[in-house]
């Protein structure tokens, strides 16, 4: 037996609570931005992935808040540079805390005493605990449905990666540990991880063994 719902019944909280408990686990973007008058924003946004690889890309959905833009959105769209940071199981209680509304010239990074370190190529810096940054350059936004939410695209123009979970080649996601967002107040680790090899290797691609 089902439970169907159309989709049209629903309420803005109701359509919310709905896509976010079925589209789950989802990866956390714990983005880092810098205001044009130098505040730094830290804010978790768990509608979130990978679009392109050539040149790699990210897009991360914000919602407007009664409107208005979020920091996040509105120093993306004015400085055209953000910071991407994947946090791992440990910076649970922090990415939570971050994800509060902060006052537009309070840095969650001076409330929460969040360590940063600064990027390369961009000015927003790095969350210095994160095992993994991406420095992406804002590329274009994309107005979604009813104009409430908003898709923010940027590409990646360098990658940090910890040396604990990185070999040069490949990442070794059992030591990675990345945290996952649910539904509500859930968070999740990835628990048991389960190996399949390809079932057709292309001509002139190795097989990867398995990591120690």
């Amino acid at each position: 037996m089902f439970h169907t719902i159309a989709a049209e019944t629903l309420d803005r909280a109701a359509a919310y609570r709905m896509i976010t408990g079925c589209v789950a686990p989802r990866p956390i973007a714990w983005i880092t931005t810098r205001s044009p008058g130098g505040v730094v924003n830290i804010a978790p946004f768990s509608s979130y992935n990978y679009v392109a690889s050539a040149p790699p890309m990210v897009a991360v959905n914000i919602s407007a808040r009664e409107g208005e833009l979020k920091d996040t959105a509105r120093n993306i769209v004015e400085t055209r540079e953000f910071v991407v940071n994947v946090p791992d199981e440990s910076a649970l209680d922090l990415v939570h805390l971050t994800s509060a509304e902060h006052p537009a010239e309070e840095s969650e990074a001076e409330a929460h005493a969040i360590a940063l370190t600064p990027s390369r190529f961009v000015r927003p810096p790095r969350i210095e605990d994160t095992p993994i940054q991406l420095e992406c350059a804002f590329e274009q936004s994309i107005t979604l449905g009813e104009g409430f939410n908003t898709l923010y695209i940027g590409k990646v123009i360098a990658f940090h990666l910890s040396e604990a979970i990185f070999d040069g080649r490949y990442i070794d996601i059992a030591r990675f540990k990345p945290l996952a967002r649910l539904s509500g107040p859930h968070y999740a680790g990835l628990g048991e991880i389960v190996r399949r090899d390809p079932p057709f290797i292309p001509p002139g691609m190795a097989r990867r063994t398995p990591s120690s």
